[in-house]
């Protein structure tokens, strides 16, 4: 014999909409956090490869030579002749300034020898040149 029921049986769903917004907030957590991954010194420079490159604390001034022989001082164009008295107006008395040259596999030897120069000539300036470590 069957029984019926004259309850109605309520319909089972499955609400998504909480699924989703984990999902979203997820999502723009990873989207936001690669945001901070990329490292943006400069322009797009092809540097040498260097089997004794050691990490250098941050400098102060980065001067990037491109293949095409553009030279940037913290990403702003800068004449060669013009570095030295940049650096010098922005440094307080008694500071010592840390330069790091990032130049192009292809840059011009002079450009850079030019550059090197011209920070040499900063009184208590220390020079790096930005290198990737590895085998050539």
């Amino acid at each position: 014999m069957r029984l019926f029921n004259d309850d109605l049986e309520e319909e089972v769903s499955v609400n998504i909409l909480p699924m989703i917004d984990v999902i979203f907030a997820i999502l723009s957590y990873f989207i936001i956090s690669s945001l901070f991954l990329t490292r943006a010194d400069g322009l797009p420079i092809n540097l040498p490869n260097a089997q004794t490159s050691q990490q250098q604390p941050d400098a102060n001034f980065t001067i990037s030579v491109d293949a095409d022989g553009q030279v940037t001082l913290n990403q702003s164009p800068i004449q060669i002749s013009e570095i030295q008295s940049v650096i010098e107006e922005q440094l307080d008395p008694e500071q010592a300034a840390v330069v790091t040259i990032r130049a192009d596999e292809a840059a011009s030897h002079g450009e850079v020898v030019g550059v090197m120069d011209e920070v040499r000539q900063i009184e208590d300036a220390r020079l790096a040149i930005a290198t990737r470590p590895g085998d050539r």
